[in-house]
């Protein structure tokens, strides 16, 4: 097959591509990396447009469709798990959250989700028509299959990930192509480690075991936990994870992350979205011991309890003392999403020796300088993400605690032995008030 011929009749310039968006349309970004910049920068500028609706997420940023538009009067932004970009967008209230479960995105999708155009970026087409999926393998193809019109934006810095399945798409899938010049891909600013991130870190490295699958999110404690893991004498790591960071690329650097012990795809990290640093990106490209597969599967908790001794690994914004985690909102504000903790917290629960870790800070400080305890009595407005039912360790600088099959007096207790020893008096006062504090109730010594 001649696929260059198929290619050069389906390449427009990005103003020739977004000419195919209509009025009250339904138009899809993508996750992260597959932000389509120059397909952006064209459709924002087709100020004619009315009611043009634009899904995404983890987006960096800045995105045309918004920046040009802030009165909305062509273009409404969502986005179904927030960047740091993406919130301060909401804060403004120039961004829509849709609540979405990972593994359900691809079911979301198909089943429920109009998409009327797609643009995403890509990879560069290889001899055999194919266009890798990169760093957004997890969520494409899903979106991809749903949309009525499809536009791929050829990024030329984009690593082609290996992949299990649904990480490429095949120019016969495409109506149009659109070429550029990009700038290098976002690089995710290191996060140092605060002394309390090491502290919680430092906590959780003793229930990992030789050979564990382990599950990172990306912030301060999980990249403090990661030099800890590399650092700890600890053999044979896997991964399997929704989102696969710099943390990674520092455990396999130091010899420790091997996946040879995983009981599913052993000598495979499994990933389902990638971002972080330009040297993230080298290690991913054409690297035989990644596969990148859809969240469907990544995030499935069948198959994270396959996994033997599954560590996951997430944290939250505060927990009440019923056990509920509150890790997308604070109060009223939006901060991130659902994401993929509820089934880490299910698949690892599920796994032979595995574990599920919640982790924060006991307090912080507001802007004003007060501190505040992470702990609190009950949730006033905050949007619960995991349920008491689904909550097992919980981490902070204080301790460790398991609340698997506690009752909500045991829960009490052992939630407040590991909140901040300024703010125990006042939430026992208030358990006791909640009446789930008993006479006999102690906290350890």
């Amino acid at each position: 097959m001649d696929y260059r011929s198929e290619y050069r009749a389906k390449l427009r310039t990005p103003e020739e591509a977004v000419r195919v968006v209509n009025s009250g349309d339904w138009v899809d970004y993508g996750t992260a990396l597959s932000m389509p910049q120059l397909l952006d920068v064209a459709l924002a500028k087709r100020t004619e447009l009315q009611d043009v609706k634009v899904r995404g997420n983890l987006l960096f940023g800045p995105l045309q469709i918004v920046e040009q538009d802030p009165e909305q009067a062509h273009f409404t932004y969502h986005s179904w798990h927030c960047s740091a970009y993406e919130r301060k967008l909401a804060d403004k209230g120039l961004c829509y959250y849709i609540p979405m479960i990972f593994r359900n995105v691809t079911e979301y999708y198909k089943h429920f989700l109009t998409v009327n155009v797609a643009m995403l970026s890509v990879t560069p087409m290889d001899r055999h028509g194919y266009f890798n999926l990169s760093c957004a393998t997890g969520v494409a193809k899903g979106i991809l299959d749903k949309a009525q019109i499809v536009i791929l934006e050829v990024n030329e810095h984009l690593p082609r990930l290996h992949g299990g399945f649904d990480e490429v798409i095949h120019i016969s899938e495409a109506d149009f192509i659109v070429e550029g010049e990009h700038p290098p891909l976002y690089n995710m600013p290191e996060h140092t480690p605060s002394e309390t991130d090491e502290a919680i870190a430092s906590l959780i490295l003793p229930y990992i075991v030789d050979g564990a699958t382990v599950q990172l999110g990306i912030g301060g404690m999980p990249d403090a936990l990661g030099k800890l893991l590399a650092k700890s004498g600890l053999r044979d790591l896997g991964m399997h994870t929704e989102l696969c960071s710099d943390a990674y690329l520092d455990l396999s650097e130091a010899g420790v992350l091997t996946n040879k012990r995983k009981t599913v795809y052993p000598g495979k990290g499994v990933l389902g979205i990638a971002f972080g640093s330009e040297r993230l990106y080298d290690w991913l490209d054409d690297n035989p011991g990644i596969m990148a597969c859809p969240l469907k599967y990544v995030n499935a908790p069948e198959v994270i309890g396959e996994l033997d001794n599954m560590v996951s690994i997430n944290s939250c914004i505060s927990a009440d003392l019923y056990g509920q985690i509150a890790s997308e909102s604070a109060g009223l504000r939006h901060i991130s999403g659902t994401g993929g903790q509820l089934d880490f917290l299910t698949g690892a629960a599920m796994s032979r020796g595995g574990k599920a870790f919640i982790c924060m800070t006991s307090t912080f400080t507001d802007k004003s300088g007060t501190k505040h305890s992470r702990i609190v009595p009950y949730f006033q407005g905050d949007i619960v993400t995991s349920p008491r039912s689904q909550a097992y360790y919980m981490c902070t600088e204080q301790g460790v605690v398991n609340l698997t099959g506690c009752c909500t007096w045991e829960r009490a207790e052992r939630l407040i032995s590991v909140a901040h020893p300024d703010f125990r008096e006042e939430l026992i006062r208030a358990a006791e008030r909640q009446h789930i504090w008993r006479r006999t109730n102690k906290l350890p010594e």
